[in-house]
């Protein structure tokens, strides 16, 4: 998984739309304590630097080294590499040790892990009572331009998806998530979260080429092919932009999220 963000990783962060703040104040609403916390797969920090504001560590972790290379700098965030050989007990002492987290947050990044595993480190490193774990994803549905990028774009790239992508596709519907609801989704319901982001028409078209998908397609040998769909895409996009392609308008990305407390 690290390779595909390799590549792209200097651009990865400029292209992403911002998590709302009110996010991490509801998280940290939930959390007993507000002494550390964990950003799992945390890509360019964007998630680490918000949770910095609640709580007074935070440790972020990933597998890519060039995405850390690139990740936002904060003075409670401190961003450790997760090769992908990295055991249970290794994690668990990584993050802190047994019990010492209150919040454990991934953003966009779980259908990437050994889920099994993962969760075996969350049970092991969340407080009892008190942490929690949340997870949200979002996918090409980005309002209103639903029917060109989740409908003409993904039916181009299903061919060169990687199979763990399903899952965000999905909204993270079969996403197993065996733990205590706190009123923020369920397994199999995760609640829906708009996200809204200002973008430009490149900024968009930013956004579709650093994705995953795009990676791999150039790496198959296809690049020319998939680069002539997203032109496709972002013409009838253009078509619909209602503004000069350079005004940036309001997009909504439709996210999803689960949160919820280890099981006793």
């Amino acid at each position: 998984m690290a390779g595909l963000y390799e590549k792209p990783s200097e651009t990865y962060a400029k292209k992403r739309p911002r998590y709302p703040k009110e996010w991490f104040s509801m998280l940290a609403g939930l959390t007993a304590g507000h002494q550390r916390a964990w950003d799992a797969g945390c890509g360019s920090g964007q998630a680490a630097i918000s949770m910095a504001e609640h709580y007074e560590s935070v440790v972020a972790t990933d597998v890519s080294e060039g995405q850390l290379r690139n990740a936002i700098a904060h003075p409670r965030v401190r961003y450790a590499h997760t090769p992908e050989h990295l055991s249970e007990e290794e994690l668990v002492a990584l993050v802190g040790g047994e019990g010492s987290l209150d919040l454990i947050v991934v953003a966009t990044s779980i259908h990437w892990f050994d889920i099994p595993l993962f969760y075996a480190v969350v049970n092991r490193a969340l407080k009892k009572p008190g942490g929690v774990l949340a997870v949200w994803g979002y996918n090409y549905e980005i309002h209103p331009f639903e029917d060109a990028l989740h409908g003409q774009l993904y039916a181009a790239l299903r061919p060169y998806q990687d199979p763990r992508t399903r899952l965000a596709m999905e909204r993270y519907r079969t996403l197993p998530f065996p733990f205590e609801p706190v009123g923020v989704g369920a397994e199999g319901a995760p609640a829906d979260v708009d996200m809204e982001a200002e973008m430009t028409l490149e900024d968009l078209a930013g956004f579709v080429m650093t994705g995953s998908v795009v990676t791999t397609a150039r790496e198959k040998g296809a690049g020319a092919e998939m680069e002539a769909v997203v032109r496709d895409v972002m013409k009838r996009v253009e078509g619909e932009w209602g503004d000069a392609p350079t005004v940036p308008r309001k997009l909504a990305f439709k996210a999803f999220m689960l949160a919820g407390r280890p099981k006793c």
